[in-house]
């Protein structure tokens, strides 16, 4: 069929010198290629026409009209269905019986649930937006350390020392946050995640780091986590469950080690013909280059990361506690005065 066929693309292909044969070889069928070369030989249409116009408005040019039909059921705004799905308990289910019933109220023809989803997952497809299934807005942060590393360099004796990032990324938005830091202990991930809430702007429900010692004692496969006191502290001083990832289980906490891939080339790699001598300096530029990474525009969907933040998760944060977490040291085994 025509209509899955990326006529932009065909357009491109011959416009490079391709015949017919060898763009249908590009994984598309004969009759579809045949039928875009027409229609654009009809039209007059060519790839400087085009090139700046999007797929879907490529093959309206070409084929207009083509598909439409006018429904006997009232269409809900499927924006506003899109945004609802991202609240917590918010199902298809629950808003397709507010749909039927506001349609009750006008007079109006209601869809069926198994249409209302089918047309959602359509609408989803024409606006290139991610699905909603799996996550919710403000609900969970992933936490992790990236492999890769950076360095300060000592302007004078010229020695080197290492600098570790650590990460976290709002899946819903995957928003993210990055800081560099000298070591990876335990006083350290606590203040990295403070540093992360206050770069949020608030709290989540949920923290998912990997089992590392800083904050994991044990995490059988069955029975309870048992985190460590100084973590569990601070997963209480901002109303938070720390739900770690399963062992050798990467796809549990997805978006961060997604995220730490592109910290390597987004902070890394962009960073990397400068020098720094101090940890203030350097942590001044990352920050910079993660203010970039987060408004860079999505590929394959409207807005950024930095956009769906602001107008979609941010506003349903957790407010920060008024009291800054304060880092306490627990010691075991000593002795002291009635």
């Amino acid at each position: 069929m025509v209509r899955r066929i990326k006529a932009k693309l065909v357009l491109r292909l011959r416009a490079e010198g391709l015949s017919s044969r060898q763009i249908a070889a590009q994984g598309m069928s004969r009759h579809s290629v045949a039928a875009v070369l027409d229609a654009a030989d009809r039209e007059g249409i060519g790839w400087d026409d085009v090139a700046d116009l999007d797929e879907a408005d490529v093959y309206w040019r070409l084929f207009p009209g083509r598909g439409e039909h006018e429904s006997v059921h009232a269409q809900p705004d499927w924006d506003k269905v899109h945004r609802e799905l991202a609240r917590v308990g918010v199902t298809l289910k629950l808003l397709h019986g507010e749909y039927v019933d506001a349609c009750r109220g006008k007079g109006e023809t209601a869809m069926g649930y198994d249409r209302f989803c089918k047309t959602y997952q359509r609408h989803v497809l024409v606006i290139g937006a991610a699905s909603r299934v799996g996550h919710k807005a403000g609900q969970t942060v992933e936490v992790d350390w990236s492999g890769k590393t950076m360095a300060l360099t000592d302007p004078v004796a010229g020695q080197t020392t290492r600098v570790y990032l650590f990460v976290g990324t709002l899946p819903f938005s995957r928003y993210s946050f990055v800081e560099p830091t000298l070591d990876m202990r335990q006083d350290t991930w606590l203040r990295a995640h403070v540093s992360m809430f206050d770069w949020f702007g608030g709290s989540v429900p949920r923290v998912v780091p990997d089992n590392l010692k800083t904050g994991v004692i044990k995490h059988p496969a069955e029975g309870e986590v048992v985190l460590n006191d100084a973590y569990r502290e601070l997963a209480a001083h901002y109303s938070a469950a720390v739900l770690p990832g399963r062992l050798a289980k990467p796809k549990d906490k997805a978006s961060v080690e997604g995220t730490v891939g592109n910290v390597a080339t987004s902070v890394i790699a962009a960073l990397r013909d400068r020098r720094f001598a101090t940890l203030p300096e350097l942590r001044a530029a990352v920050y910079e280059r993660v203010a970039a990474y987060n408004a860079e525009p999505f590929q394959k969907r409207a807005g950024s990361r930095l956009s769906v933040f602001e107008a979609e998760e941010k506003p349903i944060l957790r407010p920060l506690p008024a009291v800054p977490f304060e880092i306490s040291r627990w010691l075991y085994g000593r002795k002291v005065q009635r």
